[in-house]
């Protein structure tokens, strides 16, 4: 009888038993082609103290392009283009440019904004309700990684938090407010816009 039972399950679809917190990244997911949200960044560093906080706008728009715009404590952008992630840093008049490919490998941009499959770089493990919200732990598969895990939460089947712990024992958290789906955006917010004084540097 325990081994009719296994086979039953092994022909259930997935999503059929996903916890609250798979069902509610999958809801989130499911459709999702642009989304803006205002958010807060904390830095927690391995006495997890505050390190530092930050505000700014966050851009989707899938597959493959997003844009943090970081406006406090200084400006800073974040871009991805589709093809290079760009790190704009107007203070230092700097530049970096990476491969989006390999920059976005094994992180929960790969699933949020390559709408790649989560369990491609991720064992989920479903962590239940906490302050009101579902919880959903991430578990990089590579080991390599340069996260230890990550941490997604949702309210209504909106991403609300994301905290990202790193093998340096830093944590960032950031929380998201006044999330809006699927409203149109101007594609030349994810073109990165050069300047002729700026110094660009290429990583690999």
């Amino acid at each position: 009888m325990k081994l009719v039972l296994i086979a039953l399950l092994l022909l259930i679809p997935g999503s059929l038993l996903a916890g609250p917190g798979r069902e509610a990244l999958d809801a989130f997911l499911d459709d999702l082609t642009t989304l803006q949200a205002t958010f807060e960044q904390s830095v927690l560093d391995t006495e997890n103290a505050t390190a530092g906080q930050m505000h700014g706008l966050f851009l989707l728009q899938r597959p493959g392009k997003f844009r943090w715009d970081y406006v406090s404590p200084r400006k800073q952008v974040i871009l991805a283009d589709g093809r290079d992630v760009w790190i704009i840093e107007e203070e230092l008049k700097q530049v970096t440019r990476h491969l989006q490919r390999w920059a976005l490998k094994g992180t929960p941009a790969a699933f949020l904004a390559m709408d790649e499959s989560v369990e491609k770089d991720f064992e989920i493990v479903e962590v239940g309700e906490r302050l009101g919200m579902q919880w959903l732990e991430l578990i990089p598969k590579d080991p390599e990684s340069d996260l230890n895990r990550v941490l997604l939460a949702f309210v209504d089947d909106d991403l609300k938090h994301m905290e990202l712990n790193d093998k340096f024992g830093q944590i960032s958290r950031f929380r998201f407010f006044e999330v809006e789906r699927n409203l149109p955006i101007d594609s030349q917010l994810f073109v990165y816009q050069g300047k002729d004084d700026w110094d660009v540097l290429q990583v690999e």
